[in-house]
């Protein structure tokens, strides 16, 4: 306020009357007093105006009460003072006949502004609370019982499933699919988020892979379970909608065919690539030649172009127009399609517009089916916020390794890769990135490395106890058989269960024990995160042994527990770069 304007009501800007409260977090209409406040505080109602010292704070008057006499002003306090042009104040004492003073304009101006302003910002708050609760009504949960977690974890590297179904809902859809498909998984990449969100890995799963789909337990509409037998031999995309099944029998397929627990799924149709596509004003995309395909519609000039709607969907859908007009050329489409798509979503462009994002949060949540983990809007919100921390340079797309079905004349179906898959499943299942990212902690990392340098004691030197902590049932007996016919570490003895389950095995030891430790690590291929330097235990005898305790990860005796710390080399692209379909 300026020089001028001070002491003045009628320059004050009423949204400077609202105050941040501390203690409640919410904005106060706080006015200006109508004129300034005597420093001198006023006697209490009902207290003697000339009590002593001696008059308590609860003393009250006995006698009949009267008007309290204005407080006599302090020689060092000057009285009100008053403003130039406004009429003297009458001497105090009983006003007859007084008339009710009128509130000046600024008054009323500023009341009403600031009553405006409260039922603004509660209409908003009441109105984000009610949206939120719109959107939640738009999203389509599947309750797949154990196979994914209950939760989501901010703290965890986690697992989701993506699935496009077959299913022909919708105007325009007649054109794609099978005619009356119930919605099989038609396209399949399973979304790695590393612990540290420096990397996700994106892998397709060709619908067409021949797998052992297993037997799965389905959520019936009236609240009772059903289990459906499985089938051996078939393609992937049976996994769901086949004789009922669900997205949770998806799950269960993904993880009997590569080991990796799903922890999550999001499911969606064709309608879902329309109106997602629309809702962030199109996708860049490049082909390497003209397209002109009759089955799908699809027309594009070669090089750049945005599809959104109709034309998105055209694009990856189309098979006849890329490679050997196979699901293998197709799945690279879509990998170069969802990477261009996820560029967008996380544009400026489409962050810093509501009319988008708006749009955004109402195409994706009327699109996606989820499992009741991540069924609640705050979820979902939490999800993109831990995948948005990804760098798109570090989000890989790459497709399960496969082959050509052996079993066929005419190539249809493909078969996993035995010889490269198990190797990019374990780089997944251990949180070890696809593309060359900074590797935080490195001292600790080196520390832990340093484990394994140094002597190793021979194998009849090592005086070891085996628990089974989380590895299944006879695991710590097969590995004391093993040790001791086998590999001739003899001083080793069975002692049970361990008093806690691990994920992963753990080798306790004393530092005189070193070489002991490093020579079994050697023997169960153990890595030198397994190591735990600290304390021995005396075993039977009386005498300090190393404590080797079998954790879930364990995979049969004499089978290396080491786990990967370097992806294998795979055809792979990245979400940050465009690559011309061709």
């Amino acid at each position: 306020m300026d020089a001028q304007g001070r002491g003045r009501a009628d320059n004050i800007d009423p949204a400077d009357q609202w105050v941040l409260n501390p203690n409640t977090g919410e904005y106060e209409l706080r006015l200006t007093p109508s004129a300034p406040q005597s420093g001198v505080p006023r006697p209490r109602r009902g207290s003697p105006a000339n009590a002593g010292p001696g008059a308590g704070a609860g003393t009250r008057a006995r006698r009949a009460p009267e008007r309290e006499s204005p407080p006599t002003p302090s020689p060092d306090v000057p009285g009100p003072r008053r403003r130039r042009g406004a009429p003297a104040e009458p001497p105090p004492g009983r006003r007859k006949g007084r008339t009710k003073p009128k509130k000046s304009k600024a008054k009323k101006i500023l009341l009403w502004t600031g009553g405006s302003m409260a039922f603004v910002l509660v209409a908003v708050s009441a109105a984000g609370y009610l949206y939120l609760k719109h959107l939640e009504g738009n999203v389509s949960t599947t309750d797949v019982g154990s196979a994914g977690k209950k939760g989501f974890s901010k703290d965890e590297a986690f697992n989701i499933l993506i699935i496009g179904t077959d299913k022909r809902t919708g105007a325009g859809n007649e054109g794609y699919g099978d005619a009356g498909s119930v919605g099989h998984a038609d396209t399949n990449i399973l979304l790695h988020v590393s612990k540290d969100r420096t990397n996700a890995t994106a892998l397709s799963i060709p619908r067409d892979l021949i797998v052992d789909v297993p037997d799965c337990p389905t959520k019936q509409s009236d609240g009772t379970t059903k289990v459906i037998p499985g089938t051996q031999n078939v393609r992937f995309n049976t996994s769901l909608g086949q004789d009922g099944r669900d997205p949770g029998c998806t799950m269960r397929t993904v993880k009997a065919v590569t080991g990796i627990p799903v922890d999550h799924f999001m499911m969606a149709d064709f309608n879902a690539v329309k109106t997602l596509t629309s809702a962030v004003g199109g996708v860049d995309v490049c082909v390497a030649h003209a397209v002109n395909d009759k089955e799908s519609h699809l027309k594009l000039p070669a090089g750049k172009s945005t599809v959104k709607g109709e034309q998105a969907l055209a694009f990856v859908r189309t098979r006849h127009s890329f490679g050997n007009q196979g699901d293998l050329d197709r799945i690279k489409v879509q990998q170069q399609f969802l990477g261009s798509l996820m560029r967008k979503m996380a544009s400026g462009d489409t962050l810093s517009n509501p009319t988008k994002l708006f749009s955004l949060a109402e195409a994706a949540t009327k699109a996606l089916t989820v499992d009741t983990g991540i069924g609640k809007v705050s979820t979902l919100k939490d999800v993109a916020l831990e995948l948005k921390r990804v760098p798109t340079k570090n989000i890989t797309f790459t497709t399960v390794p496969v082959l050509d079905n052996p079993a066929e004349k005419v190539k249809a179906t493909v078969v996993v890769n035995q010889s490269q898959a198990p190797a990019v499943f374990d780089a997944i299942k251990s949180d070890v990135s696809f593309t060359a990212v900074k590797q935080k902690e490195k001292k600790e990392k080196a520390e832990v490395a340093a484990r394994l340098k140094g002597t190793r004691s021979a194998a009849a030197d090592i005086r070891v106890d085996i628990y089974n902590g989380g590895a299944p049932a006879g695991s710590a007996q097969e590995t004391l058989n093993w040790l001791q016919n086998t590999e001739g570490v003899l001083k080793s003895s069975q002692l049970g269960n361990a008093d806690a389950t691990l994920s992963k095995t753990t080798l306790e030891y004393s530092p005189d024990q070193a070489d002991q430790a490093r020579k079994l690590a050697d023997l169960m291929g153990l890595s030198a995160s397994a190591l735990k330097p600290g304390k021995s235990e005396k075993n039977s005898q009386g005498l300090p042994a190393i404590v080797l305790t079998l954790g879930k990860d364990f995979k049969g005796a004499g089978v290396s527990l080491t786990t990967p710390t370097k992806a294998p080399e795979v055809d792979k692209s990245t979400a940050d770069k465009t690559v011309c379909a061709s």
